[in-house]
């Protein structure tokens, strides 16, 4: 049995984030445990183009537009949606997941989940770099897997 199995080596690897700007604080925190995570796996900061954008529901159209313009072998998508009172946070957390894995599935190049879904504050600061890790750090090692395992399983690994 062929066993194909990726790597976390990030050398000679660009990168996108697409970040959500709404609950920065915490945003913050994810993008700065993405960048550690990519150049602790080899990466070099120069190598990944960081895109903003207001919040969670415009990610999936930013996502599309960076892969669309090329340069990149993946993208790490990172936000933070926290339940309040009212629905918004039904819409706005199910279309990004939706529309993020929509994109993902529509496009050859890897995409990453980094998008926080949270009952709370609280539990929203514990995945950004506190009790529970952090989920960007997290979501970009899973990114560098996909992208070598994309390269092995395409011959180009």
């Amino acid at each position: 049995m062929k066993t194909v199995e990726g790597m976390l080596v990030a050398k000679g690897v660009k990168i996108a984030i697409v970040a959500g700007r709404f609950n920065s604080f915490i945003v913050d925190k994810l993008v700065e445990g993405a960048l550690d995570a990519f150049v602790r796996t080899g990466g070099e900061a120069a190598n990944v183009t960081l895109v903003k954008v207001p919040g969670g529901f415009e990610i999936p159209q930013a996502l599309r537009w960076v892969i669309d313009a090329g340069g990149v072998d993946g993208v790490v998508c990172l936000g933070c949606v926290v339940r309040g009172a009212t629905p918004h946070f039904d819409y706005v957390a199910g279309e990004a997941a939706k529309g993020i894995a929509q994109v993902a599935l529509s496009t050859k190049l890897p995409v990453a989940f980094g998008v926080l879904t949270t009952d709370s504050l609280e539990q929203a600061i514990e995945r950004a770099g506190t009790k529970s890790g952090n989920k960007g750090f997290d979501a970009t090692l899973a990114l560098i897997e996909m992208i070598s395992v994309r390269r092995l399983v395409s011959g180009n690994g």
